[in-house]
């Protein structure tokens, strides 16, 4: 695909957009979303695994919440992916990501994923252009593995917010008693890397793109959880499932 400049492209929503129409929308997917989830659950022929990457304060445990938690739990489960261990460090750096991966019939949320290991530690210089580039090929041919393999369909949203937006949530978190538990006094230095990082999300983009990702202007969270619960319906009604007979 061709070179994604983040820069150029908007964090917000259209301004022709109307909010109450668009909340409206969003409300009868996630009623259409749990009524899809249950047919994919119950034919068990395919799975979904929805990438979500993002600079903090970008709202990926939002639309976890109001977007994917509307689903029946049974069906849907998260895996959210911070610093690896020292066992999983042992091991190369897709071991901690496949065994999280979805079996047919189940949706699986990733609240950050493997693309960090091209993402936050080339930024830090912890991994070389060289090493980072392979990755690129190893997490293509583990995709491809996963949508050849086993029917699984992926879902890859990077939550493009901007940094007066970022700065303002992360502010948030000092003030707000309910979101003081979120506060990290790290994210305010990785915020000062925003450069560095757009560079390494453009060319993730631009390397890693079967399938293609989804720029999510995230600055609204009410036009955020449209975009990805459109997505979402949209490719489970690709899917044409279909409830399953009686057993014989």
């Amino acid at each position: 695909m061709s070179k994604i400049k983040l820069s150029a492209l908007d964090t917000r929503a259209p301004k022709d957009l109307d909010k109450t129409a668009t909340k409206e929308k969003t409300a009868s997917y996630l009623e259409e979303l749990d009524e899809l989830q249950n047919l994919l659950f119950a034919e068990g022929k395919h799975s979904i695994l929805v990438v979500i990457q993002g600079m903090d304060g970008s709202g990926k445990d939002g639309v976890i919440r109001n977007v994917l938690g509307n689903m029946n739990p049974q069906g849907v489960a998260v895996q959210s992916y911070k610093a690896p261990t020292e066992k999983e460090l042992s091991h190369d750096f897709l071991w901690r990501i496949h065994q999280h991966t979805p079996a047919r019939g189940m949706i699986q949320v990733f609240n950050r994923s493997h693309y960090e290991d091209i993402l936050v530690t080339r930024v830090h210089k912890w991994c070389d252009d060289e090493t980072a580039r392979k990755r690129m090929d190893a997490i293509n041919d583990f995709e491809k593995l996963l949508q050849q393999h086993n029917n699984t369909h992926i879902l890859k949203f990077y939550l493009h917010v901007s940094p007066e937006e970022q700065h303002e949530r992360l502010s948030e978190r000092m003030k707000d008693p309910a979101k003081m538990w979120k506060y990290n006094e790290k994210d305010f230095a990785e915020a000062k890397l925003w450069d560095e990082y757009m560079e390494m999300y453009e060319e993730c983009f631009e390397k890693c793109n079967q399938p293609e990702w989804i720029i999510v202007p995230a600055d609204q969270n009410w036009y955020k959880e449209y975009v990805i619960a459109k997505a979402l319906r949209d490719l489970m009604k690709e899917l044409n499932m279909q409830f399953p007979g009686l057993k014989k």
